[in-house]
């Protein structure tokens, strides 16, 4: 290896680089915007929940159960309507999520000890959605249910009584439900992969559409030369955008990390490695830039985004996908971001996912080189 060599291709690629505005949009621009976008727009938390009421019965119970309803941060009574056709109405236009429906002489019901039942509908357009809504509305109704027991208790001069089992829970590592505090470090993977993997996978693909690739050839350089001089300047630019994320992800959205930062800096060196390797490997095995670009899209940012526990659980999926996701680098990285960001962990508990990466930069880096010692350099 000949440093010289290397800091002249590393000075060719920067040039030409900074010489490229869509090569800067997506080295630079780009990541910001996936990080406010994924911080402030798209969250996987489910408040406010818009909802409508028929109270057909109009006392001061049921008007209790509405203003109880409201007053809870995981709904929000948008209207109370007439007649249960309006709210089918609502529902219809998607202007609600739930209907709620009391009932004729449901405050008589509960006086007199008979089953009062309320009608709970709901939009199941989104499933997830519905589903988080539907576990909401029967913990509401529950809680009520035991204020209405303990009221009736009161009035008869039993006293209150404890339930039989007190199920104290308490959330470790994300005390909040915050979704920011597992998405925003989580886009860092994908942030990667765009400047990692789709950008390089361009390099070498334009020497050879260029004609320029056969001049190369011709140069007193080695192949390990060639591939370094390539990578250096994306590593830098990626481990840039690292750093930027992890900054704004402090001062914009309180997301701090529990574990060693110095941890956190070799996981990503060693993500970004495979990264670039990944998208030199795809350079120089389609020689076209049109080609490369879209084949980076479906083997790069495509499975780093949807493939790697970051959206959709691993466990949900069928298991074949199941499989394919342990072919994925975003998959141990995002393994690691999660233990360095919310569990505090440390090497001891995630050496596995570093000796994957480890060994996905070691077969690709060797192919990288065998490959360009084929076509001659």
């Amino acid at each position: 290896m000949r440093p010289a060599n290397i800091q002249a291709i590393a000075r060719k690629e920067f040039f030409h680089l900074i010489r490229d505005f869509r090569s800067l949009y997506l080295a630079f621009i780009l990541p910001i915007f996936l990080i406010l976008l994924f911080g402030y727009a798209l969250s996987l938390d489910v408040n406010n929940i818009r909802t409508v009421v028929v109270d057909h019965d109009n006392t001061s119970l049921s008007r209790d159960l509405i203003n109880r309803l409201d007053a809870s941060s995981y709904f929000e009574v948008i209207a109370v309507l007439p007649d249960q056709a309006e709210a089918t109405k609502y529902l219809d236009n998607g202007q609600t999520i739930m209907a709620v429906v009391i009932p004729p002489q449901w405050t008589s019901d509960i006086r007199a000890d008979r089953e009062a039942a309320i009608q709970v509908l709901l939009d199941g357009s989104d499933p997830n959605f519905a589903g988080i809504s539907r576990g909401y509305i029967i913990g509401f109704v529950e809680n009520y249910n035991r204020f209405l027991f303990d009221d009736y208790l009161d009035r008869h001069g039993l006293g209150k009584r404890n339930p039989a089992i007190d199920a104290r829970v308490r959330v470790w590592f994300n005390e909040d439900l915050d979704s920011r505090n597992f998405v925003v470090p989580g886009i860092i993977a994908v942030i990667i992969m765009i400047v990692a993997a789709m950008l390089t996978s361009l390099v070498i693909a334009r020497e050879y559409e260029n004609g320029t690739m056969e001049t190369i050839k011709s140069l007193p350089i080695g192949a390990g030369e060639f591939l370094l001089g390539k990578g250096i300047p994306y590593f830098v630019i990626a481990m840039t955008d690292v750093m930027v994320a992890i900054l704004m992800g402090q001062v914009l959205f309180g997301i701090v990390m529990k574990s060693s930062f110095w941890l956190m800096i070799l996981a990503t060196s060693l993500y970004v490695l495979v990264a670039l390797s990944l998208g030199l490997f795809i350079s120089v095995a389609t020689k076209s830039q049109l080609v490369a670009n879209q084949l980076a899209v479906m083997i790069t940012y495509l499975p780093s985004l949807l493939l790697s526990d970051f959206v959709f659980p691993l466990e949900n999926m069928p298991k074949v996908l199941q499989a394919v996701t342990r072919i994925i680098p975003a998959t141990y990285y995002i393994d690691i971001l999660n233990g360095l960001y919310l569990r505090g962990l440390g090497i001891d508990y995630l050496w596995q996912s570093f000796a994957v990466l480890a060994l996905m930069l070691a077969v690709l880096a060797g192919a990288n080189v065998v490959k360009l010692r084929k076509e001659g350099l």
